[in-house]
Order: structure tokens, then C-alpha cells, then sequence
């Protein structure tokens, strides 16, 4: 098994894909035979796509159709779809020539070492890998580093074409879909202790007095599934009464409104249908939406280095400051207004309101963190200066639904990237000049046309 054969790429799946396993798939025999492939296949636009390098994805792809067991198309048809993939890739390689796009050593490094992570093998243990299929190292990394360049090419173009408005996410939010999507998935414990809607009295206060006494022991920590096979009547019961993980929306609205503020762990009280006392248990959630953070309402003063004023200068002046404000001399937002050099805040006496977490520099943060309320912070710096800072207060706000919406924001972005990176794919196909240097591909439409364009045939 090859290195590519190991891989799991996403969508395109082709420039890593033939990065990984291009040289072992093309490994020939004769050096003739590689002078005859060696030949420009197409001409895009400034580019060329070689015959090498179409048989070199033919190979893999034919690989990767193997290895899945499906039935492999037409070989012409195989090979117009790669070539297609060729073209693209050359258009958005050149795309990314003309933007100054260029992925640091660094990012690199990164890329590959999960690549190797992915594949759980250490670096060395992946450089033998990349030996036994004969990929040099330079190879390998030139082909991630241009998977990379098309990426944030990708990512730039189509990121511009997609606006998600409020009323998109309202509307989300009000469809059936979006009630499916964010209501929480629960594993569910049953106890069913049956009494007909037209029993007796006394029968239906002897299934209470059951289903009660079933209730005092969940409650003090008995094992809810051992309670389930010994009580209950539900069709799972033999199963401990497992219902499966379970979405508030699938539910009947009798257990839904049941479960509604009860927490893992935790037990209804017994409710009644037609067919008698239930009991509910959440093993476990995921997918929950509730999100309660701890905010942190601060002001600060900046004061910036420069020619005229060194470290030294800017830290004692704010030191200076802080003593006369602990003093009483001087009060934190005239000390701001008179002295930072934040221009967002400096009128506001220095106040950044009540803040998120993650939301300022590291340097400010931890700063912030460690100042108790009512406290001014010593000088610290950070990228944009010096500054001290004076926690006002804290408090958990709950963010639940600015989180849902963010969630579903990024759900209908994530949806329209996929249908607009593929009219944007299209789009800059159709603005290319491509010549196409294949004789039985030049008679036939190219995929997504009616008929041949800016193709000529050799």
C-alpha cells in the first residue's frame, strides 16, 4: 500500500493526492517510455500541463478507485475528468502567483507534520515511507505547498461571494431543519410502569405509589437500568430501558416538556400518558448549545514607545500614574483621557466595556485574569505598547443564543461554500484559454459544456 492509499482527501483530493504517490505511480521501467509520455498534454493560459503529469493522476485516481472497490468509468472519460482537475489546479496556482501568495516554511512544516500525525507514524518512520514509494522529500513538500496555495486561493475568492444576512439565519433558525439542528441529543433511560387511562382509582394510585417509590431510588444513585428491568413495562426494558440517543425534537412532546431543565444524571418525576407512569433518565448529552461565560467589564491606559520615549520611560510613567490613582490623586478615567494613547477609548476614560473571553492579546488577557476586581494591574506589555488596566468587575453572561447564531452562520456559510467554489471553479475555466493537445479530446464537449471552447486540436 502506497503512502496515497493511506490518505482520506477531501473534496478535490488531487494535488495532495498526486503529491503523495506520483513518482511511485509513474515508476516506468525504460527511460524511453518516459521521453514518449513527456509532452504538453494542455496549454492554460500562461501554463502547461505535461503528459507525465495527467498519466502520474491517472495512476492514482485508478488507485484510489481500486482501493474502494468501485467500478472504475470509461478510460477516456477517466482521463478528460482528470485533466479538467489539471486545468483548474493550474488556473488557481496562477491565481495565487499573481495575489503574492506564499505558504511560509513553517506553515509547512505544520501541514506535514499532520499529514503524519494523520497516519500515526513518526518522521522518520514517514520519510521511509516516502522512500519505499520513490517520493523525494522536495517533491513531497513542493506538492503540499501548492495544495496549500490553492486552498487560501479557494478560500479568498469564494469567502467574497457569500453574505449570510440575519434574516438567512432567522429563517434557518424557524424551519424544521433548524429545530432538528439545534435542539440537544440525549441518552435516554425508560421506565414505563403501566396503568390503563380507564383503570380504577385504586389501581392508578398503586402504579403512582410504584412509579414514586421507583423515583426515591434513581434519585438516591440505584442504578436506573437495573431499576428498568425490574420495573418497567416499556418495550426496552430488558435493555435497561435504553431509548438510544435521542433528539428533543424526535421525542413525543410528553417526554420533550418532561425533560426540559433536567440535567445529566438527573430523573423526572414520574409523568402520566394513556399508558401509565413514565420515568426518564439522561445518561448523557451532546450537542448542547449552552454556553455561559464569564466576562470581565475593564478600563486601560496605553502608552507607546517611540524616539522621544524608551521602555523604561513608558513604564514609569504608567507606574506613576497607578500610585497617584491608588492614592486618591487621580482618578483612573481622567488618568486615561489625559494620558492614553488608545484612540478607540481614551475619550471613554480608557473603559473596553464588558469583554469575552479570547477577545484581547494574550498579554492582555492574562493581565486581566490575574487582577482581582477593583484592582489596577502593574504595567505589562504587549504588541501595541504599555499599558495598566483596572478590572471594574466580573459576571457569567449566558451567550446560548449569540452561539446558536454564530453555529448557524457558519452551517449556511459552510453550505453555499461548496455550491459557490464550484460556479467560481467554473467561472474561471471559462475566462481561461485552454488548448487542449489531445487528439481524443478535442472532438467531444468538455464536462459542463455544450460544445468545445478555446480548444484546438494538434
Amino acid at each position: 500500500m502506497t503512502i496515497m492509499q493511506m490518505f482520506n482527501f477531501p473534496r478535490r483530493g488531487a494535488l495532495a493526492v498526486a503529491a503523495l504517490c506520483a513518482c511511485c505511480a509513474l515508476a516506468l521501467p525504460a527511460q524511453a517510455q518516459v521521453q514518449k509520455l513527456d509532452r504538453v498534454v494542455a496549454v492554460v493560459d500562461d501554463d502547461v500541463v505535461m503528459a507525465s503529469e495527467l498519466q502520474q493522476r491517472m495512476n492514482t485516481i485508478t488507485q484510489q478507485i481500486a482501493a474502494q472497490n468501485v467500478q472504475a468509468p470509461p478510460i477516456d472519460i477517466l482521463r478528460r475528468q482528470v485533466l479538467e482537475q489539471l486545468i483548474i489546479e493550474r488556473l488557481q496556482l496562477q491565481m495565487g502567483a499573481r495575489a503574492g501568495v506564499t505558504i511560509p516554511e513553517e506553515e509547512l512544516d505544520q501541514a506535514i507534520a499532520r499529514v503524519q500525525q494523520n497516519m500515526n507514524m513518526s518522521p522518520a518512520e514517514f520519510q521511509r515511507k516516502l522512500e519505499a514509494d520513490g517520493i523525494s522529500n522536495n517533491a513531497f513538500r513542493q506538492q503540499i505547498r501548492q495544495e496549500l496555495i490553492i486552498r487560501r486561493v479557494e478560500q479568498g475568492s469564494v469567502a467574497r461571494r457569500i453574505q449570510i444576512t440575519d434574516q438567512d439565519i432567522n429563517n434557518f433558525l424557524r424551519s424544521k431543519e433548524g429545530e432538528f439542528w439545534k435542539s440537544p441529543q440525549y441518552q435516554l433511560g425508560h421506565i414505563l410502569i403501566p396503568v390503563g387511562s380507564s383503570a380504577p382509582a385504586e389501581e392508578v394510585a398503586a402504579a403512582r405509589a410504584k412509579a414514586d417509590a421507583v423515583y426515591d431510588k434513581a434519585s438516591k444513585g440505584e442504578d436506573f437500568r437495573a431499576l428498568a428491568i425490574s420495573n418497567s413495562a416499556g418495550q426496552n426494558a430488558l435493555q435497561g430501558g435504553d431509548l438510544g440517543w435521542r433528539k428533543t425534537v424526535e421525542l413525543p412532546t410528553l417526554f420533550s416538556d418532561a425533560l426540559d431543565g433536567l440535567k445529566v444524571g438527573e430523573t423526572t418525576k414520574p409523568f402520566r400518558s394513556d399508558a401509565g407512569f413514565h420515568l426518564l433518565k439522561i445518561h448523557e448529552q451532546r450537542g448542547s448549545t449552552e454556553q455561559v461565560v464569564e466576562q470581565t467589564k475593564v478600563r486601560h491606559i496605553l502608552v507607546k514607545t517611540s524616539a522621544i520615549r524608551d521602555d523604561d520611560a513608558a513604564y514609569n510613567l504608567l507606574t506613576d500614574l497607578r500610585s497617584k490613582i491608588e492614592a486618591g490623586e487621580l482618578k483612573f478615567e481622567d488618568a486615561a483621557k489625559e494620558n492614553s494613547e488608545d484612540i478607540g477609548t481614551m475619550l471613554q476614560g480608557g473603559d473596553l466595556g464588558w469583554s469575552n473571553p479570547g477577545q484581547f492579546v494574550p498579554e492582555f488577557t492574562q493581565a486581566m485574569n490575574n487582577t482581582p476586581v477593583g484592582e489596577i494591574s502593574m504595567p505589562f506589555r504587549s504588541q501595541f505598547g504599555w499599558h495598566i488596566l483596572q478590572v471594574e468587575g466580573r459576571r457569567q453572561q449566558d451567550m446560548t443564543e449569540q452561539y446558536i447564531r454564530n453555529q448557524a452562520a457558519n452551517l449556511l456559510r459552510n453550505r453555499r461554500y461548496e455550491e459557490e467554489l464550484q460556479n467560481w471553479r467554473q467561472e474561471i475555466r471559462d475566462q481561461a484559454y485552454v488548448e487542449i493537445k489531445l487528439p481524443e479530446l478535442t472532438d467531444q464537449p468538455q464536462p459542463g459544456e455544450s460544445q468545445p471552447r478555446n480548444v484546438e486540436g494538434q
